[in-house]
């Protein structure tokens, strides 16, 4: 995302007409408009103006690099705010209604849904410069058809390989890797499969769901999230019985004992060829002397396999006293190159921002994930996907250990159809 939009010729007046960040106004700022470049605005165009960012520790130094620059250009200036990321999302609910929040904060895509339905955000404007960034990366930051935050990082799972035991190509298909693995010598666990143990995890092998056609609930063309579960009909319970066929009364690949340490442990030690996981799982493999590759979730149902992908982004406030300016701010110097290759080095996620996610993906591992994140789409930034982990991940082990599929998995659907209309 990202041709130069600008704050335009009316930064000047608007800045004079608004309060900073804090100020007692109960009217949601105005959406940005573009209008003039960054060279029109000139420098101390805003002088005088403040904008205030939450941030936390690891992007803190990148952002204030962004800032120097915007100062310099403008004449305002940027408060940066360190606070535990942990934080960020409830004091951010609690006080932009009362004034007292920031212009701009750090934060995840699937706190969207929340902040929209609390009228905490505002939307912002990137023009053409959001051709420039990865299209699963605004999806998830886009809600009823509108933008509402910069993205600049995202991470998602793939399937990553022991090279020494099964080679450098990756499975297309769930049948290959199978194949792959038995040729191997790894016919009774072809795979480690994570269910997080007997808790169940649907979050990391939701891209074998959705190459059944079944996702968690159904986009729209723009892709935003509506509330109709996708769950239901032939193709999830398609998913539900190869989930049973694998399980302990069918080829008893799936069990209900391998929780993140077990997982990673048995892939280090070379019981198993195959593991899908997060990049965050890498240094542990590396650690214990495997040589990975990394791709694209093979496809078990016939369709693309496509993961939940989680994005980082910045947020901006709907009480920002200064909201063309905030906007100038992200669309102009926060999304450039620079910005995202600092944000990159502060905390190695794959950049939002094609350019950058391309050099960084000279490291096979950071390409790999990158093609998988590809195929991907956005974990549902809905309030409704509260109402689905509960019904969603116990499903999953109840199938693993041999429960019907035509009598657990409609009656899942049903359960969140209900819990959502409550």
């Amino acid at each position: 995302m990202r041709k130069y939009l600008g704050v335009g010729a009316s930064l000047v007046a608007t800045v004079a007409l608004v309060a900073a960040c804090g100020s007692d106004d109960p009217e949601p700022a105005e959406s940005a408009e573009p209008a003039a470049t960054q060279e029109q605005t000139g420098g101390g165009d805003a002088e005088g103006a403040e904008l205030v960012v939450w941030s936390d520790a690891e992007r803190n130094e990148a952002i204030a690099a962004a800032a120097a620059a915007f100062e310099a250009d403008t004449g305002a200036t940027v408060t940066v705010v360190q606070k535990n990321f942990e934080d960020l999302r409830a004091d951010f609910l609690a006080q932009v209604p009362t004034g007292e929040g920031p212009d701009i904060t750090v934060g995840a895509h699937d706190w969207l849904g929340e902040f929209v339905e609390s009228g905490v955000v505002d939307t912002i404007d990137l023009g053409e410069r959001a051709a420039d960034f990865e299209q699963v990366t605004l999806d998830a930051l886009t809600y009823d058809g509108q933008l509402y935050a910069l993205p600049y990082a995202q991470e998602t799972v793939a399937l990553i390989q022991n090279v020494d035991l099964v080679g450098e190509e990756t499975p297309e298909t769930w049948d290959e890797l199978i194949a792959m693995a038995e040729e191997a010598g790894f016919a009774e666990r072809p795979i480690v499969f994570y269910t997080n143990g007997t808790e169940g995890d649907m979050y990391t092998s939701y891209a074998f769901q959705t190459s059944f056609g079944a996702p968690v609930f159904v986009q729209d063309e723009d892709g935003s999230y509506t509330s109709e579960v996708g769950l239901g009909g032939e193709p999830g319970l398609a998913y539900a019985q190869w989930l049973y066929d694998n399980g302990q009364a069918g080829t008893g690949y799936f069990t209900d004992t391998v929780d993140y340490d077990i997982g990673n442990e048995l892939f280090s030690t070379g019981e198993s060829p195959f593991i899908v996981q997060g990049p965050w799982t890498i240094p542990t493999y590396q650690d214990a002397g495997v040589n990975v590759a990394v791709g694209p979730v093979p496809s078990a149902g016939g369709e693309t396999a496509a993961p939940f992908v989680g994005v980082q982004g910045f947020y901006l406030s709907a009480q920002s006293g200064n909201a063309l300016l905030a906007n100038e701010f992200l669309a102009n110097y926060m999304s450039t190159d620079e910005a995202q290759q600092a944000l990159y080095e502060a905390d190695p996620r794959i950049p939002a921002l094609t350019t950058v996610a391309e050099q960084v993906a000279d490291d096979p591992v950071i390409a790999g994930f990158l093609s998988s994140a590809q195929n991907g789409v956005p974990m549902p930034n809905i309030p409704e996907m509260g109402a689905v982990w509960e019904f969603w991940n116990p499903v999953q082990i109840a199938l693993i250990k041999g429960e019907d599929p035509q009598d657990v998995w409609p009656t899942m659907v049903s359960n969140i159809e209900s819990a959502i209309a409550d």
